[in-house]
C-alpha cells in the first residue's frame, strides 16, 4: 500500500451524513491536522462560497477555513478563465456560491449576447430563465455545467440536483454542456492545483463510485470508496470503475494502512 502526501474528501457520505460527522472521519481528519497532512474538500455543491461550507462543518465539530473547501463553482470558474477573455459577459444560472466565485474571478453577467451560460445548481429556475440561456446558447454562447449530479439527497429523500436543471437546457438548446465537476477531471485538476499536490501522491476518497471514484479514474489518481455514504460494496462488483481500495470507513483504512507498513 502506497504512502499517501496529501488527501481530496468528499464530503456528504465521506465526512458527513445529514447534519452529523462521521466519527471516524472526524477522527482521520484531526490525525492529518496533528501530522500536518495537507487535504480539501472537494464537493460538486455549487450553491454554497467556500466560507459557508467551512461554518457548516465547523458547526458540525469539525474545525474547517474556507482554504480547506473546493466546490464546483470555483472549478468553473477556474476553467471559464482558461477559455474567455478577463471580464467576459456570462448568463449565469445559480446561486450565491457560483455567482461569487465568477465574481471574484472577474467575469460579468448579461442576458443580452453573453459569452458562455452557466449552469448551477438554482431553487429558482423557472421558464424564462430556460428561454433565455437556450436562446444564447443556439446564438453561439458556450454551455458549461458546474455538475450534472440528477439528484441530491435530503432528510426527505431525492430531489433534483443540478443535473435535472442541465437536462431541460440541454433539451431546449440542442446542445451538449461541458460539464466541469466530479466524475470529470477538470474540477480534480484544479483542486490539485489549489493544494498544490502531486498527483501520484494524493488519494481521493469518496462515498461514490459514479462521481468520486470515476473522477479519480479519469483524473490519474488513486482511490478510497468508503462505505459510510451511497455505494456498496456489492456496487463495486457491478461497477466497470474499481476503486484503489475499500474500507468500511476512513479510519478502518488507516488502521489497516499502517499496520502493514
Amino acid at each position: 500500500m502506497k504512502q499517501y502526501d496529501a488527501y481530496l474528501f468528499d464530503l456528504d457520505g465521506t465526512i458527513y451524513r445529514g447534519s452529523r460527522v462521521i466519527p471516524e472521519a472526524l477522527r482521520f481528519v484531526r490525525y492529518l491536522k496533528q501530522e500536518s497532512i495537507p487535504f480539501l474538500y472537494v464537493t460538486n455543491n455549487s450553491s454554497l462560497p467556500p466560507e459557508r461550507v467551512a461554518e457548516r462543518l465547523t458547526a458540525m465539530g469539525l474545525p474547517t477555513q474556507a482554504q480547506d473547501v473546493y466546490t464546483s463553482s470555483m472549478a468553473t470558474a477556474a476553467f471559464l478563465k482558461q477559455q474567455l477573455a478577463p471580464a467576459a459577459p456570462l448568463y449565469v444560472i445559480g446561486e450565491t456560491g457560483l455567482i461569487t466565485a465568477l465574481e471574484q474571478a472577474g467575469f460579468t453577467f448579461a442576458e443580452d449576447q453573453p459569452q458562455a451560460v452557466v449552469v448551477g445548481i438554482d431553487r429558482t429556475f423557472n421558464y424564462d430563465k430556460l428561454a433565455v440561456a437556450s436562446r444564447a446558447i443556439r446564438s453561439g454562447a458556450l454551455f458549461v455545467a458546474t455538475n450534472g449530479d440528477a439528484a441530491l439527497p435530503t432528510e426527505n429523500g431525492l430531489v433534483p440536483g443540478n443535473g435535472s436543471l442541465v437536462a431541460a437546457v440541454r433539451v431546449a438548446s440542442g446542445a451538449q454542456p461541458i460539464v466541469v465537476g466530479k466524475p470529470n477531471r477538470w474540477i480534480i485538476d484544479f483542486a490539485l492545483q489549489h493544494l498544490g499536490a502531486e498527483r501520484e501522491r494524493t488519494l481521493l476518497v469518496g462515498d461514490n463510485l459514479h462521481t468520486d471514484i470515476e473522477a479519480a479514474a479519469n483524473s490519474g489518481l488513486d482511490s478510497l470508496l468508503v462505505l459510510t455514504g451511497y455505494s456498496t460494496a456489492a456496487d463495486v462488483e457491478q461497477h466497470p470503475v474499481k476503486p484503489t481500495y475499500l474500507a468500511d470507513n476512513l479510519w478502518e483504512w488507516h488502521k489497516h494502512a499502517q499496520s502493514i507498513r
